[in-house]
């Protein structure tokens, strides 16, 4: 796979593996980390980046929806008023940084790339709003396409250990994952949207089981295989904390297992709350698995 250039970062794939730490512009994010919008975020956020950035973040995501199981949509409209000024605070306080837009709306995408946002990451692949790959292919940017099959009739959701999808049917988990992805691919493609600015996601958490999560994380490989490189998003999420019978706040060291494990099965960027501890668990992981140089 070649180099992917976004604004003046140079990703390699396979040579090391980038973290991607979130700005979740939300009141209502699953991992409590939301940072209260609109007018209270933009100090707040520029305090978590500045942090994120010295930490060894390779690029922010910025999102001003929720996508934990049982959550609300919100409107373009308060989306945009969520992310637009943040992201330009962010452009002018850390020049060169790389901002990713967690969206699935258009016009929240073309938006967020007006003001300095140079990757899209779509939850939905694409899927969700037929304006968005056109989009994208207008502006030259990057997307990451995650798979998804979350229904909120599946989602059941308990008081500490927040939600997760149950009866979650597939037929072959990674060959189903496989082929939706890959559909979201021709989506990209048909737009206009170059192989060489298509990133995969395989969707941990969104609409499989916590069995069924813990199974695509230990076969990302089969993920990798497909050409692409791979986004890997465990962080602090219900699987791990249905695993551990932990809420959270608690799921670091979950985290941390599942950032290594993935790594090792060919993860490129790990999307991760925990900047800190998950960029020293990169680097010790591709210590090992690349013998990567500082």
């Amino acid at each position: 796979m070649m180099a992917l250039q976004v604004g003046g970062k140079t990703f390699e794939w396979g040579v090391r593996t980038y973290v991607m730490g979130i700005l979740n512009l939300t009141p209502d994010s699953f991992s409590g980390d939301g940072l209260l919008a609109p007018h209270q975020a933009q100090d707040a956020a520029l305090e978590q980046a500045r942090r994120f950035l010295a930490a060894g973040a390779d690029l922010l995501d910025v999102g001003g929806e929720s996508t934990r199981p049982g959550s609300q949509t919100v409107s373009a409209a308060m989306e945009l008023e969520r992310v637009v000024s943040v992201i330009a605070a962010l452009v002018k306080e850390f020049p060169g940084v790389v901002i990713s837009i967690d969206t699935y709306k258009a016009v929240v995408a073309e938006a967020a790339i007006a003001a300095g946002a140079q990757l899209v990451n779509d939850v939905w692949g694409l899927r969700a709003d037929p304006q968005l790959a056109g989009t994208v292919a207008r502006a030259g940017v990057p997307v990451i396409l995650m798979h998804n099959r979350s229904q909120p009739s599946n989602a059941q959701v308990q008081a500490n250990l927040g939600g997760r999808y149950i009866g979650m049917e597939y037929v072959d988990l990674l060959a189903d994952t496989r082929r939706e992805l890959l559909e979201s691919v021709s989506l990209a493609r048909a737009a206009g949207i170059p192989d060489g600015k298509i990133l995969l996601d395989p969707g941990i958490g969104f609409g499989k089981t916590v069995e069924q999560n813990l199974e695509l994380l230990n076969r990302l490989d089969e993920i990798r295989a497909l050409g692409f490189p791979v986004l890997l998003g465990p962080s602090r999420k219900s699987f791990i904390g249905y695993t551990l019978n932990l809420p959270p706040a608690e799921r670091v060291e979950g985290t941390a297992a599942a950032v290594a494990v993935g790594i090792v099965r060919g993860a490129d960027i790990v999307r991760v709350h925990d900047v800190e501890v998950m960029a020293r668990v990169a680097k010790m992981t591709d210590a090992i698995v690349r013998q990567a140089r500082a």
